[in-house]
């Protein structure tokens, strides 16, 4: 039995978002390979690819929540990931997405995803608060924080130097 078999799917209008699987491969090693990846850019290789997307299932056996895939409704293809992380070592559980190309930017998938993603973490996994972790080169991801109602919380204890920490708030004390 698969240790996302019972993990929640979520519906949006346009969008499904439902644990990863193994087909999911081909896309999502495309991506790492690509210069949309922060790794890719610095010399991706095979095992490394692999390892992260392996990570994707392993994160839900281990922590019992983990990244969705993002699908397209209306065709059934796979676009890119989102949902809550907490690997070892990050300071506090983080809302994460990621387009796998730049064909899925401008069209407002991002932010269905992670809005639907967000509203997970607070009314299913009762998560508090959460953040986003955003490179300052990124100003497309810090304009998606801002508009699901993230704030830069300049208090926050950060995983690496070189980050923004978004704060999320559930909907009804976002200020």
């Amino acid at each position: 039995m698969s240790v996302t078999a019972h993990a929640p799917w979520i519906e949006t209008d346009r969008l499904v978002l439902r644990p990863p699987e193994t087909d999911d491969w081909p896309g999502y090693r495309a991506f790492r390979f690509s210069a949309r990846s922060p790794l890719g850019r610095a010399g991706m290789t095979e095992d490394v690819a692999w390892t992260h997307f392996a990570a994707l299932f392993g994160h839900w056996a281990l922590r019992g929540f983990g990244r969705f895939v993002i699908v397209l409704r209306a065709t059934g293809a796979a676009i890119g990931h989102v949902g809550p992380f907490r690997p070892a070592g990050h300071p506090e559980p983080e809302l994460t997405w990621t387009l796998w190309s730049a064909e899925a930017e401008g069209r407002g998938f991002a932010f269905e995803a992670a809005a639907a993603a967000r509203d997970h973490v607070f009314a299913t996994l009762g998560w508090p608060t959460t953040v986003s972790y955003i490179t300052p080169d990124n100003a497309r991801s810090a304009r998606l924080a801002r508009r699901l109602g993230a704030r830069p919380d300049p208090e926050a204890r950060r995983p690496w130097a070189s980050v923004t920490v978004w704060r999320h708030r559930p909907p009804e004390t976002a200020r």
